[in-house]
């Protein structure tokens, strides 16, 4: 009787544990009623003091932009990353060019003009900008701009935590967690905390996955070094609490149990 009653404990234990609500697990349940608003859509990070420049110009005669790629040999690259393998590594991918540092100030030391101040600009509106100065001293010039250094941390419950370089500077909060696994089945779904950088202070970002809105939000396109934290439900927080020799201790109760259970019935008989 009392085996029974342990089993049907058990049961009803497994259950509990195993089953989760499944609005908790759809993620944008109500994307047909939401509205998207194209000023977030076409929304472009803008750079920041830290970030890490590679820019290189060019026009038709490569002589006349030479002193616009001072410092720079044909042979330097600098290490970008594509995206991950099998294994969740980056590949390299080399990225050649002058590189250039944007300082505390949010400027760059720009070779022929001197400081240009990158403050509000995104790369498109960078590379437009130095197009314009350098065009007083030649033809047509074209200007390419890749920000090398954008980065993304992922912690918490996700299949694959940890820092992601992302080639182009460009990626939402969907495409970050897709290069992390996904959430787990434990991982909270309308409770992702992104904690951003903002002119020196830290602002932070309740987002609520299950719900389509947050498409709409400014925190839907991540910035460098945003920091993304998927919070563990209840079931992963006490699991947690649990010793993790609890089934040791179990079993070698178990077999502690037997043994004695066999020497009572031998000195019975």
């Amino acid at each position: 009787m009392n085996i029974k009653k342990y089993y049907i404990y058990g049961a009803l234990s497994l259950t509990i544990f195993s089953c989760a609500p499944r609005q908790e697990i759809n993620y944008m349940k109500d994307i047909e009623s939401i509205a998207l608003d194209n000023s977030v859509k076409n929304n472009r990070i803008t750079l920041q003091p830290g970030d890490q420049l590679v820019i290189m110009v060019s026009a038709k005669d490569l002589d006349v932009v030479k002193p616009f790629n001072q410092n720079y040999s044909s042979a330097a690259t600098v290490a970008q990353y594509s995206t991950p393998n099998s294994n969740n590594q980056f590949q390299p991918v080399p990225a050649s060019g002058p590189t250039y540092l944007i300082d505390t100030d949010g400027n760059i030391d720009f070779p022929q003009i001197g400081l240009v101040s990158t403050k509000d600009e995104n790369i498109e509106t960078l590379k437009a900008k130095l197009s314009g100065l350098i065009s007083i001293y030649v033809k047509n010039p074209v200007v390419d701009l890749k920000l090398i250094n954008f980065k993304v941390s992922l912690l918490g419950e996700v299949a694959k935590p940890g820092t992601y370089v992302i080639p182009d500077g460009n990626t939402t909060l969907l495409q970050a967690l897709g290069l992390a696994g996904d959430l787990t089945s434990f991982g909270v779904r309308n409770n992702i905390l992104i904690v951003r950088n903002v002119d020196g202070k830290f602002a932070q970002q309740r987002i609520d996955l299950t719900s389509a809105q947050f498409i709409n939000s400014p925190y839907y396109y991540l910035k460098q070094n945003d920091m993304i934290y998927v919070q563990p439900n209840s079931i992963r927080e006490k699991s947690a609490r649990i010793d993790p020799n609890t089934g040791l201790y179990i079993s070698v109760a178990s077999v502690i149990a037997s043994i004695a259970l066999g020497v009572l019935a031998l000195t019975r008989n």
